[in-house]
């Protein structure tokens, strides 16, 4: 009776093992990220689109509606890091696109770096900024280095935290030529994309490249009737020193990363064998020139009917090249949108202005009323103020009372909601809201005190009320896909965070997810 209902159990362990689903290696996983795509324009703009982009993810991958990021204040730099990191800026150190750097008290990008020259730029970049592992890192770590890595997008800092540490190659379009662009820190240029800039670039394209919609505009139906627009026309070439600053901005960006993505599998080995491959790609779906929602809105539905018929390209071209039953689709969001303008004053729309300069130069005369003379502020960055550490020790004074005082004076300001100082998002009481700041906050690179203003204040810079950023807390649906390797189609709008990126595109390469990251890959998504 012993040895039968072991072996009864044996058979029950190894029966429920096999019906678990079986994840088949891809040849390729496709990390596409769209920098500002938004669910409700996806959905709002439907009846524009073809069959082979959004529809096709919709029916049949596996579609999570509302993707979030836990942590404050995401923008391209710092989500496209936690989404190839699996994991939140106070962990991998990207905190935004720049932050200031203490030593010098100048503004750092986030991939600046001295000692690795650029190709075909004047730039001078790597990934060392980047504190913890990638999806790209684990590939090459899993794979001895034979996997390839490949990230294409039109700003350097998406291309850098796509490839990662150890990719083979991160190119981003030259703001001033043209050119596909990289730098030695990944070793020799390869010579397919030297070609790719001697011959095809779209330096030698552009002269003849004019925006206007695809699409009759009678059937441009969102907001256009309300604005009373009627038709745009951009020629690029036109904008002379600026023309490739502006087509970044444009859908064009993205057709021009699929005739280069061309390219690359024509001259390159990805996809060719059975080890995988990362391919990860950004592109663009946010407002032309970064302008107000209200001044483009006929773009933004074309621009969304040019992405949707890129994807389908994109999709039609990695299934030519390689078979889509060979790889595993994945698209994701930057998950903000640009700042808008001020609110026409006929709407009374509350707000006002909030001042960072004035700021910083009022806290600092209290400050000197309070202790004495000195320079107290460092500087400021965005919504960050620095406290001169080097003078609170000569003077011998409390860190945390100063931080208590400041707070204390801030709070006071006319448009500021709340005022969070370094000792609370380090050691403060929990709550949910300040649990995103302290994801976002990095005690080497964030500031002393971070301010948070009213929704509908204008953040101006230095004097130049036309260089303001208009505070919104509005919800931003932003889209997580998975389409291929046996993943279940299904449309869930339970909110997911971006966080299992990282961990769900691993366990489909069946390597280790990231040093950083904490998550679980999404459970359920075979069928």
């Amino acid at each position: 009776m012993k040895g039968l209902l072991t072996s009864l159990i044996t058979a029950l362990t190894f029966t429920g093992l096999q019906a678990q689903p079986q994840i088949s290696t891809p040849k390729i996983v496709v990390g596409l990220t769209v920098d500002q795509l938004r669910t409700d324009y996806i959905e709002a703009f439907s009846a524009l689109y073809g069959e082979k982009g959004f529809k096709r993810l919709w029916k049949e991958g596996r579609v999570y509606r509302n993707a979030e990021y836990n942590f404050s204040n995401p923008d391209r730099a710092s989500s496209i890091a936690a989404l190839y990191t699996g994991t939140v800026p106070t962990v991998n150190g990207i905190t935004g696109e720049s932050w200031l750097d203490i030593s010098t008290l100048r503004v750092r990008n986030c991939v600046d770096d001295r000692d690795f020259m650029g190709n075909y730029t004047g730039e001078t970049t790597s990934p060392s900024q980047l504190l913890v592992s990638t999806v790209a890192d684990e590939l090459k770590v899993a794979t001895q280095g034979k996997g390839l890595v490949y990230s294409i997008a039109p700003y350097r800092e998406a291309a850098i935290f796509g490839a990662g540490h150890a990719g083979n190659g991160a190119f981003w379009l030259n703001d001033d030529t043209g050119k596909w662009c990289g730098t030695t820190y990944y070793g020799d240029f390869p010579w397919f994309v030297s070609q790719y800039n001697d011959r095809k670039s779209i330096d030698f394209r552009i002269p003849g490249m004019t925006w206007a919609p695809l699409r009759p505009v009678v059937e441009y139906k969102f907001l256009t009737p309300q604005l009373g627009q009627l038709a745009f026309s951009y020629n690029f070439d036109e904008a002379k020193k600026n023309k490739f600053r502006k087509l970044k901005t444009s859908p064009f960006i993205n057709e021009e990363i699929n005739y280069f993505l061309d390219d690359i599998f024509t001259n390159s080995a990805i996809g060719q064998d059975e080890i995988p491959d990362l391919l990860a790609l950004t592109y663009y779906a946010g407002n032309y020139e970064h302008k107000n929602t209200n001044e483009c809105a006929l773009e933004i539905q074309d621009a969304y009917v040019r992405l949707d018929r890129c994807i389908g390209e994109l999709l039609d071209l990695i299934d030519r090249k390689v078979g889509l039953h060979n790889v595993v689709f994945c698209v994701a969001s930057t998950g903000y949108a640009d700042a808008e303008g001020a609110d026409p004053g006929k709407y009374r729309v509350p707000g006002g202005e909030f001042y960072m300069d004035r700021c910083a130069a009022l806290l600092n005369m209290y400050l000197m009323a309070v202790y004495g003379e000195g320079q107290y502020i460092e500087s400021y960055n965005g919504l960050q103020l620095y406290l001169n550490h080097k003078l609170l020790e000569k003077k011998k004074l409390d860190l945390n009372e100063v931080l208590d005082k400041t707070s204390e004076f801030l709070i006071q300001f006319s448009g500021v909601k709340e005022v969070y100082t370094s000792h609370h998002l380090l050691l403060g009481a929990w709550n949910p809201e300040i649990q995103k700041l302290r994801n976002s906050y990095h005690r080497y690179r964030s500031g002393d005190l971070t301010l948070e203003i009213l929704p509908g204040w204008a953040v101006v810079n230095n004097d130049n009320s036309s260089d303001s950023k208009v505070i919104r807390k509005a919800y931003i649906s932003a889209p997580l896909i998975f389409m291929g390797g046996n993943v279940k189609p299904e449309i869930i709008n339970t909110p997911v965070s971006t966080d299992c990126f990282a961990p769900t595109l691993a366990r489909f390469m069946r390597i280790r997810a990231p040093n950083g990251c904490s998550s679980a890959p999404i459970a359920n998504i075979l069928r």
